[in-house]
């Protein structure tokens, strides 16, 4: 087994996030559906991007986002993402290099621009996305590094993957090479939109390859089709080694064997925006997991970092995370 030079490297599809605030009525009018991840052609995306004001454009992506978390918490990093050599994929290629991560994957130079998502924030703190994905889409086996792969700890792969073919057989030779190197593979289902799509393709998936699954209570009702959550906690278990399930304002649960850990959730007063929120639990929780933390600390590291991303627009982290779990831990009486 090669030794580890990353303690993740992500893969998922490379966009740039641009969120904006707009009214319930913003979403209604237009006939755009409320709290998913709906994918758009170019100029519908278009369309929809003319009539707001972006408060922010920030480079984007489940897997990205992720893995973003962990290198502000002081992880070693590395991504495999397809973006196009334009304006908006500059703008990510800066971002994820300042953030300290590994980034190889050749940009087009021909073909799809580079993905975005336009994400409308409701006062309620929901979001809304409309997601291009251009370049990203592009994404193929010939990209993935089985290198970088043989020297992480963990393989990270978004659910998103799943709404292209090629990026599927990508994602398959990912783990396939993970688990040649002694890898574990780590999945997040990402969105009950891919869920409703890939179902019982997403489920084998899991079943033969995953080891460390995340997702939000509603997408794994919907991945074993059942309105209980605790016959799905029952479900999952037989499948993956570590199940992290979230539950917002509830907190998490951990699921381990017959073993399941209940970690409130972190105190907010004011939330912001919720995109990212799931991502940038997975990098808390995983961050704990590379070092050798309890499954229960792991969750509230992640609780942790989820609760500063949903305080402030965009989805990656505005302070350094490292020093707010430090000093979380300690308030908490844990070894920080």
């Amino acid at each position: 087994m090669a030794e580890t030079v990353y303690d993740v490297v992500g893969i998922g599809n490379a966009i740039v996030d641009v969120l904006a605030k707009v009214g319930d009525t913003f979403l209604t009018e237009r006939g755009l559906d409320k709290g998913s991840m709906t994918l758009v052609e170019a100029m519908e995306a278009g369309k929809i991007y003319a009539d707001v004001i972006p408060e922010l454009q920030v480079s984007g992506g489940a897997a990205a986002n992720t893995v973003s978390g962990m290198a502000s918490l002081g992880a070693d990093c590395a991504y495999i993402g397809k973006v196009h050599d334009d304006e908006l994929g500059q703008l990510f290629q800066r971002n994820i290099a300042m953030a300290g991560i590994d980034f190889f994957t050749p940009p087009l130079t021909e073909g799809p621009a580079t993905g975005r998502s336009v994400v409308l924030v409701t006062p309620d703190a929901e979001r809304s996305m409309f997601t291009y994905l251009g370049a990203a889409r592009k994404l193929s086996e010939a990209d993935i590094d089985e290198k970088i792969i043989s020297e992480s700890k963990f393989l990270f792969l978004e659910g998103y993957l799943w709404d292209e073919p090629v990026e599927q057989k990508a994602m398959f030779k990912a783990c396939e090479l993970a688990h040649k190197h002694g890898r574990e593979v780590v999945f997040s289902v990402s969105a009950k939109s891919c869920v409703r799509k890939h179902r019982k393709e997403m489920l084998k998936m899991i079943a033969d390859y995953v080891d460390i699954m995340f997702a939000n209570e509603e997408e794994l009702k919907l991945l074993f089709d059942t309105d209980n959550f605790y016959a799905a906690l029952d479900e999952i278990k037989s499948l993956v080694s570590i199940a992290a399930i979230t539950r917002d304002s509830r907190g998490s649960v951990v699921v381990h064997g017959r073993e399941k850990i209940f970690v409130e959730a972190e105190k907010i007063e004011d939330v912001v925006d919720s995109t990212g929120a799931g991502d940038l639990y997975a990098a808390g929780f995983l961050y704990g997991l590379s070092n050798g933390r309890s499954l229960g600390t792991c969750a509230t590291i992640g609780g942790i970092t989820a609760a500063e991303v949903i305080t402030h627009y965009g989805a990656r982290p505005e302070v350094s995370l490292r020093g707010l779990v430090r000093h979380r831990l300690v308030e908490y009486g844990k070894r920080p």
